[in-house]
């Protein structure tokens, strides 16, 4: 399975991340699009999560920004802005605002795509997408470690790739 996002001159482009002029609560919300290609004849379901080791030094941890579950297996292209639009359904986990320590109480931001603000250098955005055999038992909402567990023994294939994205 190969996935695929659009760089500009090698970095994320300035509308998905730091420099976006669409932002709520300050953060950007327009979600990239993903290219899906070559998976498993038997993907009933994709599982997506977006996180940033790179926030580790900085930080402490490392931060999500995006995870996603019960992305229909036929799907090819997620387009940019689904994570507002929902034009391919999904289901959407709690990134990093959502935690005690941000304390972001907003579905609008908290259940959904946070874009990438490296305060420190370029940071390399990890996004893991998985082919599953079935659809998980999610709602909107859901944690991170909720989905590592409804996914145990489900994923056939997982696809990573690093995507930059400037301070």
């Amino acid at each position: 399975m190969k996935i695929s996002v659009p760089l500009e001159n090698g970095l994320l482009p300035d509308k998905y991340g730091k420099y976006a002029e669409e932002k709520l609560d300050d953060k950007p919300i327009i979600s990239f699009p993903i290219t899906i290609s070559d998976a498993p004849a038997n993907t009933k379901a994709f599982a997506l999560l977006l996180i940033d080791w790179d926030a580790i030094p900085v930080g402490g941890f490392a931060w999500i920004h995006w995870v996603a579950a019960n992305i229909d297996g036929k799907v090819t292209e997620i387009p940019e802005d689904n994570s507002r639009t929902l034009k391919v359904p999904m289901v959407q986990g709690r990134n990093s605002t959502a935690g005690a320590i941000v304390g972001n109480q907003n579905p609008d931001s908290a259940w959904r795509y946070n874009g990438p603000q490296p305060p420190d250098a370029v940071h390399d955005y990890q996004l893991n997408v998985y082919a599953l055999d079935s659809t998980l038992d999610l709602s909107d909402g859901f944690w991170l470690n909720e989905l590592q567990k409804k996914m145990a023994g489900h994923v056939i294939e997982t696809s990573m790739i690093a995507i930059p994205s400037r301070n």
